[in-house]
């Protein structure tokens, strides 16, 4: 059995082990695969496992052996499903590994939006403290979050683990689900009020052709103008250039990103200069702990699907 992994870099960049994956057969890891790498260096592969390397109907035509796809990452709309399962190919994904870290990350450009740790930090390095008249200053207003109306858009474990966390710091959790999952703690708000009563709008909610771009001008003018979005969830779901124009014209008073539309990004990406925008390269997954439970569930994966008995099968 040939096993090959197109882009084991970002899972693994040498603190795990590829080692429990090799007892399935001959396994080859590559750091990266361009998309024009993919025929030949997954000609023969029985199992290609991917995080981020597209498959697609055309590539999975030219790849005769293969026989299943694991893809390291709970998303898995860089693989065609339905031509995979057209060639009985099993396409197997890894759920819920990073709520935990994504959560986590989520509360820390939270608190960066309100505090500017990071500003104050660089201030005092750069010796602003040690010239400053005062014993204490601000380079930014700090926004107290106790009190605040948090609304989660997508109320999946991640979305309720951020609620959990934002409620000890004693904000109120409103949110937006298709489905209503009313909670003693938190209430269903549909988008426009959920917009227009929150003080921070945080995007947890998967993309689909229906929610591509909702995030736009007519749903931002509806935010108070103190108010903040977070997206660790896709890039897609906001229309960047809408977004960037209310930061610059002080519409809404910031975001912070961990996903863009396009990632790496184009240079020209406006969100790159908009004011009051921080944006972290797509690592709210990439915590140690949460890259060993992929490891894990990958591992558990491929032994499933030689016993016959596939888990967390997507197509």
């Amino acid at each position: 059995m040939k096993i090959v992994v197109t882009d084991g870099y970002t899972l693994n960049p040498g603190d795990l082990s590829w080692s429990p994956i090799q007892q399935f057969g001959e396994v080859t890891v590559y750091d990266r695969t361009k998309p024009e790498e993919i025929i030949d260096r997954c000609h023969d592969a029985n199992i290609i496992l991917t995080n981020k390397v597209p498959l697609s109907e055309a590539t999975i035509a030219q790849l005769p052996q293969l026989k299943m796809i694991g893809v390291t990452a709970t998303g898995y709309n860089i693989i065609d499903v339905q031509a995979a399962a057209k060639r009985k190919i099993v396409v197997c994904n890894v759920p819920a590994y990073g709520t935990a870290s994504v959560a986590q990350h989520t509360i820390a450009l939270l608190l960066e939006l309100t505090n500017q740790v990071g500003r104050h930090a660089a201030s005092v390095a750069a010796g602003e403290w040690v010239q400053s008249p005062d014993f204490s200053y601000q380079k930014t207003p700090i926004t107290e979050l106790a009190g605040k109306t948090l609304g989660i858009i997508g109320w999946g474990n991640i979305g309720q683990q951020t609620a959990r966390i934002a409620q000890a710091l004693g904000m109120h959790i409103i949110y937006y689900n298709p489905s209503k999952k009313e909670k003693e703690w938190a209430s269903w708000h549909p988008l426009p009020d959920l917009f227009a009563e929150s003080d921070v709008v945080s995007l947890h909610c998967p993309l689909k052709p229906e929610n591509t771009g909702f995030v736009n001008a007519g749903l931002i003018a509806l935010m108070k103008p103190s108010a903040f979005i977070i997206n660790t969830s896709r890039g897609p779901l906001i229309n960047e250039q809408d977004l960037a124009d209310a930061l610059n014209s002080g519409r809404i008073a910031g975001a912070a990103l961990d996903v863009l539309s396009a990632e790496p990004p184009s240079a020209k990406n406006p969100l790159l200069t908009a004011k009051n925008c921080i944006i972290t390269p797509h690592n709210a997954w990439i915590s140690k702990e949460a890259r060993q439970r992929v490891m894990d569930v990958t591992v558990q994966n491929v032994a499933a699907f030689f016993n016959d008995k596939p888990v967390n099968k997507v197509n």
